[in-house]
């Protein structure tokens, strides 16, 4: 499956996701954020972390309660590791990468508090705090003049 899905005419916009007149506008988060490693759009804030605990086929993934700047896929029913859910693949708005999935529905009672959460895969996804900042641990010539 290609990562790419704007020539499918089943994909969904999330709420979060503003469209005027065709166009789109990109949902602009204040604080700690989660952004898309690849165009680096804002997709999650910090604050609405549920989960650091989850895994995927490419490894670690996060919970979030909410998630914006995306498009859902089609529903499908795939078992996961904690059983049979329905899901929908979601995508960055802006560059069309898969960042992760929605969980829809759960089948399993003890499962159910996922209905509604979105699931951003750790290697689709730089933490604002890690991709916005480079400190300089080289010595500046200022350091030396206060040395002598």
């Amino acid at each position: 499956m290609a990562d790419s899905h704007f020539s499918d005419a089943s994909f969904s916009v999330e709420s979060e996701l503003i469209i005027e007149m065709g166009r789109i506008f990109v949902v602009d988060l204040e604080g700690r954020t989660y952004r898309c490693k690849f165009c680096k759009t804002h997709l999650a804030l910090a604050d609405d972390l549920v989960s650091r605990a989850f895994h995927c086929r490419r490894g670690k993934a996060y919970l979030f309660n909410k998630a914006v700047n995306i498009t859902i896929g089609p529903h499908e029913e795939r078992l996961m590791l904690s059983g049979m859910h329905t899901v929908a693949d979601i995508f960055c708005c802006c560059c069309g990468q898969i960042v992760g999935w929605k969980y829809e529905a759960a089948h399993e009672k003890s499962q159910k508090y996922k209905e509604g959460k979105f699931v951003l895969e750790r290697g689709r996804i730089v933490d604002g705090l890690d991709s916005e900042f480079f400190i300089d641990t080289r010595p500046s010539m200022s350091d030396d003049a206060e040395d002598s």
